[in-house]
């Protein structure tokens, strides 16, 4: 059977010895919680950083579900004061941030919560950042350390996708160029991390869909990149594992109310996966695949989960030329058969059909003069010097090409 042909699982990889097994385990300074209802421990979990006072910061989306006023709920059943921000948007920019920093200097907290995708991953970050030692998001780019300390914080991710709860990162746009910044600190990664699989049942398909290739990506970008080291291949590794073997029945079940156990199970896999991937990269970085979407999202508004599934099958292809072994070792996990790379690429546009997310750029509004400026915005991303073979500018252009 050819690798993209590759029938479902009868039984999807499941994080737990049974499905929606509840277990705890520490990760570095990171407390991971994973289970079936743990966002009802939330207020527990923050009354054992020491808070007294709570800013949870979330999405309108999450809100509408009811999510929000769950996570409320927990929190002052514990006798906590809680103030939360639910404007958080897709691709926050440093301005959005900012707003959500003066919500925080009214409510005075002593604890970030972060309800929802990456999106309000990051954007708790970045408030941390300001609320704690002000200025501007621009002056967090990079790896910093700042003058004083940030406030603990615990994630609660409601998608398998960016992995931001295992990461010490926020991406946030430059609201001018609407290019992303990456502004990190060991001191931003959230405390503790409630990983809740009930959760994602409630996404949009095309939501759950793109996280779900995004998550794919971190984990196959991680598994070769120069950074990489043997503690990240092991992330990288299972995430792909889990990930793989649960995508298409996860997808298949979301939206779908008589598949709630199956659905539970398969999206257990995906959640525990995404954090898996996103230590991954906190471990290694990532690759040209990355450099080659966020312009995509920056000029296109391209969802970032779908840029990145149209652009890494190309760029694991233009990898193979490097003689890159992590391929194999992804393809022996899957049980790929057939040159490892060649395997991979294949797997992952089949997994993206199966997503129905689009696989041409000329699908996303690009015509192909835009696509030598979009290799020179691709130059300036930080991920491109992480891969494995390197890139010039007339190689991100046969990338774009290549998809178009």
């Amino acid at each position: 059977m050819p690798p993209t042909a590759k029938t479902m699982r009868a039984d999807p990889p499941t994080p737990g010895p049974t499905a929606g097994g509840r277990w705890e385990a520490e990760l570095g300074t990171v407390r991971v919680c994973f289970g079936n209802g743990r966002l009802a421990e939330l207020g527990e979990a923050a009354r054992d950083l020491g808070a007294s006072r709570v800013l949870l910061v979330t999405d309108p989306g999450l809100v509408a579900a009811g999510h929000a006023a769950a996570a409320e709920t927990a929190l002052r059943a514990a006798g906590l004061a809680v103030a939360a921000y639910s404007e958080v948007p897709a691709n926050p920019t440093s301005e959005d941030v900012e707003r959500g920093a003066a919500r925080a200097a009214a409510h005075r907290p002593d604890l970030i919560v972060a309800l929802g995708g990456g999106s309000a991953m990051d954007f708790a970050k970045g408030i941390n950042f300001l609320h704690t030692n002000g200025g501007r998001m621009a002056d967090y780019r990079g790896l910093q350390r700042p003058a004083r300390p940030l406030l603990a914080s615990i994630g609660v991710p409601t998608t398998a996708g960016t992995g931001s709860d295992a990461q010490s990162y926020a991406l946030i746009s430059d609201p001018a160029t609407h290019r992303k910044m990456a502004c990190g600190s060991p001191q931003a990664r959230f405390r503790t991390v409630l990983l809740d699989p009930r959760l994602l049942l409630t996404a949009p398909r095309r939501v759950a869909a793109a996280a779900a290739l995004d998550a794919l990506s971190h984990a196959v970008e991680s598994a070769v990149t120069r950074r990489r080291n043997p503690l990240s291949d092991l992330y990288a590794r299972e995430a792909w594992r889990l990930l793989e073997g649960a995508c298409e029945r996860a997808l298949a079940a979301t939206g779908r109310s008589e598949n709630e156990t199956q659905g539970t199970e398969s999206w257990s896999a995906m959640l525990l996966g995404a954090h898996l991937a996103g230590a991954a990269i906190e471990q290694s970085m990532l690759g040209a695949a990355h450099a080659c979407a966020n312009p995509l999202t920056a000029r296109f508004g391209v969802i970032h989960g779908e840029a990145v599934a149209l652009m890494l099958p190309h760029v694991v292809r233009f990898n193979a030329a490097a003689g890159e072994d992590g391929y194999a070792a992804l393809a022996r996990t899957a049980g790929l058969e057939g040159i490892p790379a060649e395997a991979v690429a294949g797997r992952l546009e089949a997994l993206r059909e199966a997503a129905g997310l689009p696989s041409r750029l000329s699908d996303c509004g690009v015509e192909r003069p835009d696509l030598t400026r979009l290799a020179a915005d691709a130059t300036e991303e930080w991920t491109g010097r992480f891969n494995p073979r390197p890139v010039t500018e007339d190689d991100l252009e046969s990338l774009y090409e290549s998809a178009f």
